[in-house]
């Protein structure tokens, strides 16, 4: 949805900084950044994105009996969505914790259960996987993944079409870079340089002879 992408550009929830790229723990030098946590600090913003969010669930996914949310970034927008939903929530930690009952699933999970992941951020897609695979290893049907915005990189689309779970993304790269050259955030060829990321993310490529590099790191 380009109304998602405009509203991400719109509260630098997204940045695009072509000429100063951001640099992944990985060491990959990125042209953008995305932190969808920043969604939340704008009440009108987070309306329209959460409602999105629902219909998505609702329409794509209407046999859904719970919603699960990635920790920690996609925690409170599945919450959000299942309260709309009114339908159980729940969420998965990274690893199970070291204390206590030592859950890794976090809510009151059924066998057969299906269930509609909620992320706020698909890169490679591991950190999402995961997440599906735990809840299939629990017994739960996992039936989707929702996400709030996608880099649509080769690498995580091979892996849900792999896993067999359908995934939806209200907002994408591509779509993210026709927002920004309509409103002037970067230039036709920016974007065209842009592309070539996001086709291989390895490759410098894309970079202008000698960018400077932006010095906040970025875990991947």
């Amino acid at each position: 949805m380009k109304e998602i992408a405009e509203i991400l550009l719109k509260i630098e929830a997204v940045s695009l900084s072509p000429k100063a790229p951001f640099t992944w723990a990985s060491g990959i030098k990125s042209p953008i950044y995305c932190d969808n946590r920043l969604i939340l600090s704008y009440p009108k913003e987070r309306k329209i994105v959460e409602e999105a969010l629902t219909k998505t669930i609702e329409t794509q996914f209407p046999e859904a009996e719970m919603i699960m949310g990635t920790a920690t970034a996609g925690i409170p927008h599945a919450a959000i969505a299942a309260w709309l939903l009114d339908l159980p929530m729940g969420f998965v930690r990274g690893k199970a914790k070291d204390h206590g009952k030592q859950n890794a699933i976090e809510g009151k999970i059924k066998q057969g259960m299906k269930v509609v992941v909620v992320e706020d951020l698909i890169s490679t897609g591991g950190s999402s996987l995961d997440v599906a695979l735990t809840l299939r290893e629990a017994g739960c049907e996992v039936i989707g993944l929702v996400s709030v915005f996608t880099y649509g990189m080769v690498k995580a689309k091979e892996r849900f079409k792999e896993a067999e779970i359908p995934v939806i993304s209200l907002s994408n790269y591509e779509e993210l870079l026709e927002v920004a050259v309509s409103s002037s955030t970067i230039t036709t060829d920016e974007a065209a340089k842009l592309k070539l990321f996001m086709a291989n993310p390895q490759s410098p490529d894309w970079m202008d002879d000698s960018p400077k590099v932006n010095e906040f790191e970025l875990e991947f």
